[in-house]
C-alpha cells in the first residue's frame, strides 16, 4: 500500500489485455478461461474494440442500449445537465429533472400506479419491490403479519441480490446459495414451447393458471406477493408465457387478495412494442394493473444506471404517519435519482415521442418477424421465439423430441464466438441465442444480423 496517488496510466494494448484477464472480475465469467472483447467506442449499432475490429451490436449490451450509442440527443441531454448539477441525493432533496421524470413514468404506466422509488439496477428495483410489499402487510388498516412469503414463477430470474437470488428459480445462478436464501412459494414455468405432456398451449395455459390457483388457495394467506415477468422471462432462457396466462394470474391475486409484483426491468420501455410488456391484452381480457411495477435497464437508454419501483397509491398510503409511528420506508440508494441519469432518461422517452415511435418499433419488428422465418427450418433449431423487438433461437439436440443439447456442450456459445468473426455481436443463455438489437438498428443491419446467424447456424455439426 501507498499514499501516493499516480496519474491514470497509460498502457499499452498487450498490459490492457493482461489487466482485463488478471485484474478485472466479470460478470457471468470464468476468469480462468475469459477471452473478452475491448471495447473502445461505439456508435448506432456498432461496437469497435481496441484492435480497430467493429462489430454488429445484436445483444444491446446487455438488452439496455435502446437506441444504440452515441445517440446525440442523449449525449447533449447528459451535457446539458452536467452545466447545471451532476448529483443530488433524494434522502431530503431532489432535482426538477427528476421530479418531472416520475411524472413522465406515472403517465405512460398503468393506472394504479401512482408513486416513484428510484434506485440505481434492475435488482434494486425488485428489491425495492419486495420490501415495500413485506412493510405493507405490517401497516396497512388491517395488519397480516403472517404474510412473509413470495410466490414465483418456475425458472424466474429477478436479479442478484440475495433477496431477489431467492425468488429467482434458476437453480446455476443460485443453488450454491441457497443457505443464505429464504424459502419462497414456487409454481410451474409458463413456458409455451415446453408444454407439459405435450399438451396444446391453450391446454397448457389453463393447466399453469390452475396450478397457481391451488398454490394461492393452500398458501394465500402467508403470501406477500406474487412475483413475475411479463409476458417473456428473459434470463430464462427467453421463455414466452401463453396468450393470457398474465392476465389470469393478475386475476387470481384480485381474487385471493394477493399483492402483484411486475418485473419489467428487462422487457420494458418499448422493446415489445409497447412501452411495457404487460400491456399486450389479449382481446377480452382485463388490462393488468400490478401493485407495484419495476423497470431499468433501457431506461436511460443504456446509458447511465438508474432502475425505478412505480408503486400504487394503496401502497404509498400504508407509509404514511407521524416519525413516531416509524412507518417510514428505511432504505435507500446514494445514486437514486441521479440527474444526470434522470436527464438521459427523459431523452430516451423524448426519442419515443419524436424519432422512434412505438408505431414505428412495431412495423419495425414485423420486418424482423419475416426474417426471423428464415432460421426455422435449421436442423438443431427448436424454437424461434418472438415478442417485439426481442427475439431468441433456442437450440435443441433434436427438434421432435425437444431433447435439448447438454449445458456442457455450449452449442450456442460456439455459434456466438463464430459470430464475431463475422463481426457479430451476441451472448447465450445456455442453448437460446437471444436477439435483442437496438430499437434503431436499420432494416440493412437486421437482414446481415439474422443472415450471419443463419449461416453459423447451417454450420453446427454434432457427432
Amino acid at each position: 500500500m501507498t499514499d501516493r496517488i499516480e496519474m491514470k496510466p497509460q498502457p499499452s494494448l498487450e498490459e490492457l489485455v493482461h489487466w482485463d484477464r488478471s485484474i478485472v472480475w466479470h460478470a457471468f465469467s470464468q476468469m480462468a478461461e475469459y477471452d473478452g472483447l475491448i471495447i473502445s467506442s461505439a456508435k448506432g449499432c456498432t461496437l469497435t474494440d481496441v484492435f480497430g475490429n467493429e462489430y454488429l451490436d445484436g445483444a444491446s449490451s446487455l438488452w439496455c442500449n435502446v437506441f444504440g450509442h452515441r445517440v446525440p440527443e442523449i449525449d447533449q441531454a447528459i451535457v446539458e445537465q452536467l452545466a447545471s448539477v451532476a448529483h443530488v441525493t433524494n434522502l431530503g432533496m431532489s432535482h426538477p429533472v427528476t421530479i418531472t421524470l416520475a411524472k413522465r413514468l406515472i403517465d405512460l404506466a398503468p393506472s394504479s400506479l401512482q408513486h416513484v422509488f428510484f434506485a440505481g439496477d434492475g435488482a434494486s428495483a425488485v428489491e425495492v419491490a419486495m420490501k415495500l410489499a413485506f412493510q405493507y402487510w405490517r401497516q396497512c388498516d388491517h395488519p397480516e403479519p403472517q404474510r412473509t412469503k413470495f410466490l414465483a414463477l418456475g425458472d424466474a430470474y429477478h436479479g442478484d441480490t440475495l433477496g431477489t437470488v431467492s425468488i429467482s428459480g434458476v437453480s446455476r445462478f443460485q443453488s450454491l446459495f441457497a443457505p443464505l436464501l429464504f424459502e419462497v412459494i414456487r409454481g410451474p414455468c409458463p413456458d409455451s414451447y415446453r408444454t407439459p405432456d405435450g399438451m396444446t398451449v391453450p391446454e397448457a395455459n389453463r393447466y399453469y393458471l390452475d396450478s397457481y390457483r391451488r398454490l394461492l388457495q393452500d398458501h394465500s394467506h402467508e403470501i406477500v406477493a406474487v412475483v413475475a415477468e411479463p409476458r417473456v422471462q428473459g434470463a430464462a432462457g427467453f421463455i414466452c408465457q401463453p396468450a393470457g396466462f398474465l392476465e389470469g394470474l393478475a386475476q387470481l391475486c384480485k381474487e385471493f387478495g394477493v399483492l402483484l409484483i411486475a418485473d419489467e426491468i428487462a422487457v420494458g420501455m418499448g422493446r415489445t412494442g409497447k412501452m411495457f410488456a404487460l400491456e399486450h391484452t389479449p382481446s377480452g381480457c382485463d388490462p393488468v394493473e400490478p401493485d407495484l411495477m419495476c423497470i431499468g435497464k433501457g431506461l436511460t437508454g443504456g446509458y447511465l444506471p438508474m432502475s425505478a419501483t412505480l408503486a400504487s397509491s394503496r401502497i404509498w398510503e400504508a407509509f404514511l404517519g407521524s416519525h413516531a409511528e416509524s412507518k417510514t420506508f428505511y432504505h435507500g440508494h446514494t445514486y437514486g435519482g441521479n440527474p444526470l441519469s434522470a436527464a438521459a432518461a427523459h431523452a430516451v422517452l423524448d426519442l419515443f415521442a419524436t424519432r422512434f415511435p412505438l408505431a414505428m418499433i412495431r412495423q419495425r419488428a414485423e420486418t424482423f418477424s419475416q426474417l426471423l422465418v428464415s432460421l426455422r427450418e435449421i436442423p438443431h433449431v427448436g424454437d424461434v421465439r418472438q415478442m417485439g423487438m426481442m427475439a431468441a433461437v433456442e437450440l435443441v439436440k433434436d427438434p421432435t423430441t425437444r431433447e435439448p443439447f447438454s449445458w456442457d456442450q455450449r452449442i450456442a456459445h460456439d455459434v456466438c464466438c463464430r459470430l464475431l468473426r463475422r463481426g457479430i455481436w451476441l451472448r447465450p443463455l445456455g442453448n437460446v441465442i437471444p436477439i435483442i438489437p437496438p430499437l434503431s438498428i436499420s432494416e440493412k443491419e437486421l437482414a446481415c444480423l439474422i443472415d450471419g446467424l443463419r449461416a453459423e447456424l447451417l454450420a453446427i455439426r454434432m457427432t
